[in-house]
């Protein structure tokens, strides 16, 4: 067993602590304790604060906080407290979940895999009627061109706070990204007019 690069199968989401090794978190349940290291937390806070804080750029449902919570608290990396308001349950991390993520992050971020539905329409773009391509292209550049109106939005709120630059980096990527994809796209529709019959 590699313990600096377990398989998927080893890593935990959280899984089972072997002996004297710290487990491999997945990317989910070390996003969690990332979080956590902000202090304790319930799943439904730590749910928003995963959606407030990068919203589009990484996916996570409350059902899946709760199950790698669960796991997280069976491998002993993050701990309960007491129940609070209306049912609430905080998880705090522990000092072996600080080194779990810690040993997450050392090995740095996996390779990204974009899937993007646009993408796949584009790719296909030469089997679909050209008006219902141009028609999909405009619903998406209105969709990013809302994103970039949303995520400006959302930087200016933040700057009036006492936030951290790198969560304004991250949504800064997110309208660096919207604007790159608005652009591509505008030119897609410019070059399939000029090819239309």
């Amino acid at each position: 067993m590699n313990a600096a690069n377990p398989t998927p199968d080893q890593e935990v989401g959280a899984g089972e602590l072997a002996s004297g090794h710290l487990p491999a978190p997945n990317a989910t349940a070390a996003s969690l304790l990332g979080f956590l290291h902000d202090g304790p937390q319930s799943g439904w806070e730590l749910t928003a604060a995963v959606q407030n804080q990068l919203g589009g750029f990484w996916s996570i449902s409350r059902s899946q906080v709760h199950r790698e919570l669960k796991r997280l608290a069976d491998s002993d990396l993050v701990e309960t407290g007491e129940i609070g308001v209306r049912d609430s349950l905080p998880y705090r991390i522990t000092p072996t979940g600080r080194d779990a993520f810690a040993a997450w992050v050392s090995n740095g971020p996996e390779s990204a895999t974009i899937r993007l539905p646009l993408l796949l329409f584009v790719s296909l773009g030469r089997h679909l009627d050209p008006d219902v391509l141009a028609s999909i292209l405009r619903e998406q550049r209105a969709h990013q061109a809302a994103l970039v109106r949303e995520y400006s939005a959302a930087r200016r709120q933040l700057e009036a706070t006492d936030v951290d630059q790198f969560r304004l980096a991250t949504i800064d990527f997110g309208i660096r990204t919207a604007r790159t994809t608005v652009k591509w796209i505008d030119e897609l529709i410019q070059k399939f007019e000029q090819i239309q019959p």
